[in-house]
């Protein structure tokens, strides 16, 4: 595994693109491993052609982001809940 991450507050100006409020905040639960975090606290990767979340617990791909000059795709198949604070 690359070891070469940052966290997952690395991803909140990209992920602002999709969610109306502070998406950090939000904890996932994974579908692999079942483990819930923060998404500031998820493993990011961002060196590719996207962005890549992986679960802080088993390193499970959760979250990827793929941009276009036209479009952006994201997946969340990784993430089975996303449980978000009330403010």
């Amino acid at each position: 595994m690359d070891t070469r991450h940052l966290d997952g507050n690395a991803t909140a100006g990209a992920l602002d693109e999709f969610f109306a409020f502070d998406v950090t905040v939000a904890v996932t639960t994974c579908a692999t491993c079942r483990h819930g975090h923060a998404i500031a606290e998820l493993r990011a990767y961002l060196d590719g052609p996207g962005i890549v979340l992986r679960c802080a617990s088993c390193e499970a791909v959760q979250l990827r982001v793929v941009r276009s000059p036209h479009r952006a795709w994201l997946d969340l198949s990784g993430v089975a809940m996303v449980e978000i604070p009330k403010t």
